[in-house]
């Protein structure tokens, strides 16, 4: 079992990086599974993801001010522009479960202060896949995947509570140039987040409810709840240990999905650039037919403080 996986690891990482080179992009992704062109719904990894108020100062790869910027980083409706570039490699997907799927998703986050009190967060995100073996045997598929682009309204003050929140609407975009890889389908919904952080510490949740709205006839309509309990913590060298699940269900097809993430992640800077580095690793405990079984994370994050 282990020579296969290995195998399967080894062509799935050469098949990677030609398909990553030819666009020009490093290596990153979030979790889609094989039967869904929904799955794009998600909205990724906020602890993964998604930085906070922090001066070019606070970068440093070490130390309290280092650790302070990695805890903010759990935070998904933080006041920092971000270009979290995730990819996931995930295996054991399709009709006879020897399929594999690389998804690069690029998932910039971008605030825009709209006055004294509050914050407009855009968090787009595209995806760039490459799959073998998912639609049937020795068929494979490149291509964009659907956007999800979500945006969030959220105090730009944190009450007395100590608690964080943003809510918005959230759109589904049939960006897809493969009908394999989206559904062909507008979509529309809420989404909402709320988390605390206290000390090294952050829990929260993300979720978001999308419908279609518009689209192909001939492929069937969305009904998709996306839930992501999340944890983080923070070490005093800034290094980050996060958990979450990223839970969908699809109504249409009473079918949950259920994959759990770990994760660690370091926080250093490539020149005078901050960077958060990251690996991970998931387990579905739920998942439709044909499901991915299990994957790998790769994670970076490039910060652009804005004050």
């Amino acid at each position: 079992m282990i020579g296969i996986a290995e195998t399967k690891l080894g062509n799935c990482a050469r098949r990677l990086g030609l398909a990553a080179l030819a666009l020009g992009f490093p290596m990153g992704a979030a979790a889609q599974e094989a039967d869904a062109p929904v799955e794009a719904i998600s909205d990724a990894n906020p602890a993964d993801a998604n930085p906070a108020d922090a001066s070019p100062a606070d970068a440093s790869a070490s130390g309290g001010a280092g650790a302070d910027l990695a805890q903010q980083l759990s935070n998904p409706i933080a006041n920092l522009i971000s270009v979290p570039i995730q990819q996931n490699i995930d295996l054991g997907i399709g009709p006879d479960n020897d399929g594999w799927r690389s998804t690069t998703n690029v998932q910039p986050v971008v605030p825009v202060p709209i006055n004294e009190d509050w914050n407009l967060i855009s968090r787009t995100i595209l995806p760039v896949i490459y799959q073998e073996g998912v639609t049937a045997r020795n068929q494979n598929q490149f291509g964009l995947g659907d956007t999800v682009q979500s945006v969030f309204f959220s105090p730009r003050e944190v009450g007395a509570s100590g608690i964080i929140w943003g809510v918005g609407p959230a759109f589904l975009l049939p960006t897809a140039t493969d009908g394999a890889l989206g559904g062909k389908k507008w979509g529309a919904g809420p989404t909402a987040v709320m988390l605390k952080q206290s000390g090294p510490i952050t829990v929260g949740l993300l979720a978001n409810q999308i419908w279609s709205v518009a689209g192909s006839d001939n492929r069937p309509d969305v009904s998709q709840a996306f839930i992501q309990p999340f944890l983080s913590y923070v070490t005093p060298t800034a290094t980050t240990f996060s958990v979450n699940a990223e839970s969908s269900y699809n109504w249409k097809a009473e079918q949950w999905s259920v994959p759990i993430n770990v994760s660690v992640s370091q926080l250093t800077k490539l020149g005078d650039q901050p960077v958060s580095l990251g690996l991970g690793g998931r387990y579905n405990v739920e998942k439709p037919e044909g499901g991915a079984d299990w994957g790998l994370r790769f994670i970076v994050t490039f910060l652009f403080p804005t004050g």
